[in-house]
């Protein structure tokens, strides 16, 4: 239950991000120089389609599903890797997304649910 509700709100945030990133250019501000350079509304692309199957996997895991599993631990260490590109713009959040990316790879890797017990 704990990643599934991390990806969920991990998600919607994400795409709160998103859309933030495509309605107005300048919201976001680069923080010095750095190596990947894409542009914002690219940004804003990436973090709402990122954020909507985030959330989608994590309402999956909440619900129990099988394929919900595997998909979140690919989507959270997805979602950390795009979190790192996206450190220029956003230092503060962007560690933060990265410990939660982090925290659900934990839980799903962690999970012992399907295990039978004695």
């Amino acid at each position: 239950m704990f990643a599934g509700v991390l990806m969920l709100v991990n998600g919607i945030l994400g795409i709160f991000e998103g859309i933030a990133g495509i309605a107005k250019d300048d919201v976001y501000e680069r923080i010095g120089d750095y190596v990947y350079k894409f542009n914002l509304t690219t940004w804003g692309w990436i973090h709402l389609v990122l954020g909507i199957l985030v959330a989608v996997v994590g309402w999956g895991i909440l619900k129990g599903a099988s394929w919900a599993k595997g998909s979140g631990v690919a989507l959270a260490a997805l979602a950390i890797v795009a979190q790192f590109l996206w450190l220029p713009y956003t230092p503060v959040w962007a560690l933060i997304s990265i410990a939660i990316g982090v925290f659900v790879i934990w839980a799903l890797c962690n999970d012992r649910s399907d295990i039978a017990g004695p």
